[in-house]
């Protein structure tokens, strides 16, 4: 059996989505950024220094085939790692790297009918610093969540340390989360925990307006 805790309107599993998405029905939305099998977190530095080198879940990429069927809409982060159906929308993460040995984008693949879409932000200026080796800014994941007004309800199958929870609270979505290593678990519940105690200005908070740019 899987754990399950429950915050406010997210519903936490701790198990294998594999295992528990069938028992879950279809959702409005999938937003989430599932492991591209490059084994981040044996090379890592953030992975090294908190011990999680040790975890394997990087070593394989995820099999999605199951995972588009479960919602509506779908944005997959690193969509360029994995065999997904052709589409007109992908949204870019630029990292504004000014040099830095780094990626300077990330993609996430969409089955949104709508123009590509640029999100710029360097990572280091992440609130709260990384508890994830792959972990994304809150930021841009409100900014994801922009694009899917109607979707009430968003699963992330592969939660990680809770960004994409902590988005839904901020702007009053339920939320659906599973993760499968204990450590991370416990990391996305805390996190959840506290961005529900953090007080609301609005009934309805806007996501941030960053930069954008459609892109030809």
């Amino acid at each position: 059996m899987s754990r399950i805790e429950t915050i406010g309107d997210a519903t936490l599993y701790h198990g294998d989505c594999r295992e528990i998405m069938p028992t879950l029905g279809k959702v409005d939305a999938v937003v989430t950024d599932p492991p591209y099998g490059i084994g981040i977190t044996k090379s890592n530095r953030l992975s090294v220094s908190r011990g999680f080198e040790k975890l394997s879940w990087d070593d394989e990429a995820a099999n999605l085939d199951w995972l588009l069927p479960m919602a509506i809409s779908a944005i997959i982060w690193g969509g360029n790692y994995f065999d997904l159906p052709a589409h007109r929308a992908p949204l870019v993460w630029d990292k504004n790297n000014a040099g830095r040995d780094f990626a300077d984008f990330e993609l996430a693949w969409t089955n949104l009918d709508m123009v590509a879409r640029r999100f710029v932000m360097r990572p280091m200026n992440m609130d709260g610093g990384k508890e994830h080796p792959t972990q994304k800014p809150i930021q841009l994941m409100q900014w994801c969540l922009g694009f899917l007004p109607k979707a009430e309800t968003i699963l992330d199958p592969f939660m990680g340390s809770g960004t994409t929870g902590v988005a839904c609270v901020n702007l009053n979505r339920k939320f659906i989360g599973i993760e499968l290593e204990q450590s991370y678990f416990d990391i996305a519940c805390r996190r959840i925990e506290q961005a529900y105690k953090q007080p609301r200005l609005f009934d309805e908070p806007k996501p941030e307006q960053p930069k954008q740019e459609a892109m030809i």
